[in-house]
């Protein structure tokens, strides 16, 4: 058997010493570009089919499918080929080729999804599927060569040398090490750097350089294992020969590998349970951290960088396990049953999370970034690493055993594609299953004891070989294993009720949903001594949303009725995003407006219920009219004139995906969907004053004549140039219905309204000056650590904008200055 370091004869002895190296350096930037891949394809698809949950696992799925399509194919094509670094190359050169094309292909995908849509609108399966099918198309080629690289290196790294177990375990924590170096060099780095267009062309390029390399060294691999002496790596070999026993079925340098029919079935069964579950925990993981994190593309990155580390490490010291290829059956039903143990204590050290996070910031004060991410670390290492260690160390322990009867390296490639594709597709049913109905039906602590109780069911399926060789170590690993998962269950931590305690002390819960797209939560808290002193409060994804206190609720609002007031003759009107509905409950006031509402979560409809009051019952309203739906994907799909008045709820724009909604291409779409004389309201809620800049020049790109309001934040936008009809707003406070809506807002008097003003057109200019914008390839506002630390916000108070230039009006106007008496 081969060691990596000699050969049959001298040219092979030459060929390994630099073989293996160069392909793990290979392989290492191989997963390097496709995570680069990943994280852009998954942003940019999410454009054309939005963010819901829906049209995000669509995405997902069509992914994996390719990666799964490819590894099973290539697992054949390796069988057979005699020259797989050349193909591996070609694949390679493929992949940047294919994946740099995918933004002109995701275009002309676009451009049918817009004609099909109509069509579609009303039904979720059909507009499910289609989403799917042009997800997969646009990814296809792509992730299919993706997938065909693992066992087309695989047979390379071989070259005669069946150690298939060391082998993969040194090949798949090379290629997860150069993912985890791309997700996080992604998300911090080359994302908010040099944008979506320049990384795909710099992972091209990459992509390029393997397979050109690959392609080169194949021929002298080629030359070397043409000198091979017969039988030695192919199918002329005996099994003896090779080390393998023909009547057991058993390696013979490897006793304890069960290979029997029995085993290698369920070996195989396990690890597409394995795959089922991996992509679950991810998936609840994300969901139930972004409570402690919150929900920022950095505390994404993170989390998906520690779930990479965990399987790379694990690995990593599978290697020596499979060196000595002894026990292995044993390993590995010991393994999935430390991942049950493991995955079920996932929640056990939230407390201890909270505690070191809130340590670390008190320490880290002078460090802003790092007292920002290190929290996130902590978190992260302690929920997800330790299973992700377990799953990684399982994953090429599994494949030697699945593996185990190979009796030539193409043979050995051939069963590693099965494998992998197997794993993917279970990942497939995971990730969905996950997402649409085990945590919506069983809650997160729900979902965790059913994907642990699975995953011990298939450790469980393992031991069966095992009473007849290792009866007594059997026995003990067992016990020990179902007595923690049975102490564990018993005493099983809700996240949420950790959040509660340790962020939302004196406040009591009165409602929790888990939904498919979003946790939310409605809580009351005391504000006085009296009965009726209390205030509600919304979390979504454990972030403060909305509540019901005086000046939230004119806040909220002020950005519905200040549009409706200033235009003077409100028909139709579009609010994205429903909140605890404040701000379409003021706009519904108006009589004669009709107001679309697009919500991304049914759970947040279901939770704004508990805000009547607040939001005038806005959702019993006959002229109010409900979707659940992505709002950017909405409007991509509306007719363009339609709407008098488009504005949007409250909606953080340091969250993930809340570029979407802030970049020049959103409002473009904005734009569109205006009627001429149309107005849109945007709140900046830039916390610091670049921040607060960095939006207004994205607003003012598409609406140069834009104008602010209220107290700064507020920015008003036209397709020309404002008017404020003071004869129209006479009329609207002559009629007594309307000028009672006014009145509740404080707008009864043209005074009033003009107090409103804050800012012309050059005072935005002069504010905020030249400077970048967000745009769909340069997403900046999410990426908020890239920006100074420490700086306070838009100093607005030398604003004193004029507003006679902007009024018409046939009689006299007596107004007070913004600024001075707002």
């Amino acid at each position: 058997m081969l060691d990596g370091n000699e050969g049959p004869q001298a040219g092979g002895r030459t060929t390994a010493r630099w073989l293996l190296p160069l392909l793990l350096t290979l392989f290492f930037l191989s997963g390097f570009c496709a995570l680069i891949y990943q994280t852009l394809w998954l942003r940019l698809l999410a454009l054309v089919f939005g963010v819901t949950v829906y049209a995000a696992s669509t995405v997902l799925a069509s992914f994996m499918s390719g990666l799964a399509i490819g590894s099973l194919i290539a697992g054949y094509v390796a069988e057979r080929t005699k020259q797989p670094l050349r193909l591996f190359g070609i694949a390679e050169l493929l992949v940047g080729i294919t994946a740099l094309l995918t933004p002109w292909a995701l275009d002309a995908v676009t451009r049918l999804y817009m004609g099909w849509y109509p069509s579609l609108a009303g039904n979720l399966g059909q507009l499910t599927l289609v989403r799917f099918l042009l997800s997969f198309s646009v990814l296809l080629l792509p992730t299919v060569l993706m997938g065909a690289t693992l066992p087309l290196v695989l047979k390379s790294a071989l070259a005669g040398n069946r150690d298939v177990g060391q082998r993969i375990g040194l090949l798949y924590g090379i290629n997860t090490t150069g993912a985890i170096a791309g997700a996080l060099l992604a998300g911090f780095v080359l994302i908010p750097g040099i944008g979506l267009q320049a990384a795909f062309r710099l992972a091209a390029t990459l992509n390029a350089l393997i397979g050109i390399a690959a392609i080169i060294a194949s021929t002298r691999t080629d030359a070397a294992h043409g000198n091979r002496e017969p039988g030695v790596g192919n199918r002329a070999s005996s099994p003896a020969a090779d080390g393998v026993s023909p009547q057991a079925g058993v390696a013979v340098d490897a006793p304890g590998v069960e290979a029997s029919a029995f085993t290698r079935r369920a070996v195989l069964l396990v690890f597409g349970l394995s795959g089922a579950v991996s992509l679950a925990l991810e998936v609840l993981w994300f969901r139930v951290l972004v409570i402690f994190l919150r929900p920022t593309t950095y505390s994404f990155t993170l989390m998906l960088g520690t779930v990479l580390s965990g399987i790379a490490l694990g690995s990593y010291l599978a290697s020596p396990i499979l060196k000595r290829g002894r026990n292995l059956l044993a390993w590995l039903a010991g393994l999935e049953l430390g991942i049950a143990v493991l995955a079920l204590s996932s929640f056990q050290g939230l407390g201890l999370t909270v505690y070191s996070m809130n340590w670390l910031r008190r320490t880290l004060t002078d460090s802003p970034v790092l007292a920002y991410l290190s929290p996130l670390l902590v978190a992260s290492l302690l929920a997800i690493l330790p299973t992700a260690l377990l799953l990684g160390m399982a994953f090429p322990i599994g494949l030697r055993v699945w593996a185990g009867t190979a009796t030539d390296d193409g043979r050995a490639a051939k069963l590693a594609g099965i494998f992998y594709s197997v794993n993917v597709c279970g990942a497939i049913a995971g990730a969905a299953g996950a997402g649409f109905v085990l945590i919506p039906t069983l809650g997160a602590t729900g979902t965790l004891l059913a994907l642990a109780s699975v995953t011990l069911a298939g450790a469980l399926l393992l031991v069966v070989p095992l009473w007849k060789t290792h009866r007594r170590a059997a026995t003990v690993m067992t016990a020990t294993a179902l007595a923690a998962f049975a102490a564990l269950a018993v005493f099983e931590v809700d996240p949420f009720e950790v959040a509660l305690t340790n962020f939302h002390r004196n406040e009591r819960r009165i409602w929790r949903e888990e939904g498919v797209q979003t946790s939310v939560a409605i809580h009351e808290r005391r504000t006085g001594a009296r009965v009726q002193d209390r205030m509600r409060i919304m979390y979504l994804d454990g972030m403060h949303q909305s509540n019901d206190m005086r000046s939230t609720i004119f806040g909220h609002s002020r950005i519905g009725f200040l549009p409706t007031a200033l235009h003077p003759h409100p028909t139709r009107a579009l609010v994205v995003g429903l909140g605890a509905g404040t701000t379409p409950g003021a706009i519904a006031m108006f009589p004669n407006v009709q107001v679309d509402v697009v919500e991304l979560s049914d759970t947040v409809v279901r939770g704004a219920k508990f805000f009547r009051t607040a939001n005038r019952d806005v959702l019993s309203k006959p002229n109010v009219h409900l979707r659940v739906d992505d709002g950017r994907n909405f409007l991509l799909l509306s007719p363009p004139k339609q709407y008098d008045i488009i504005t949007a709820d409250v909606i953080l724009p340091r969250h993930a995906g809340a570029a979407n909604v802030y970049s020049v291409q959103y409002f473009e779409l904005v734009k569109r969907a205006l009627k001429d004389d149309g107005i849109v309201l945007q709140w900046n809620g830039g916390d610091t004053a670049t921040e607060y800049a960095l939006i207004l020049r994205t607003f003012r790109q598409v609406f140069p004549e834009m104008t602010l309001w209220g107290d700064g934040s507020l920015m008003i936008g036209m397709k020309g140039r404002l008017k404020v009809d003071l004869d129209a707003y006479r009329r609207k406070l002559e009629d007594p219905v309307l000028r009672k809506v006014l009145e509740g807002f404080n707008l009864d008097g043209e005074d009033k309204l003009l107090r409103q003003f804050v800012g012309s057109p050059d005072d935005a200019r002069a504010l905020v000056g030249d400077g970048p914008v967000t745009t769909d390839d340069h997403p900046l506002v999410e990426y908020f650590l890239s920006r100074p630390q420490g700086e306070k916000p838009m100093d607005l108070s030398n604003v004193y904008g004029d507003v006679r230039p902007f009024i018409t009006s046939s009689a006299p106007v007596t107004f007070v200055p913004a600024g001075k008496d707002k």
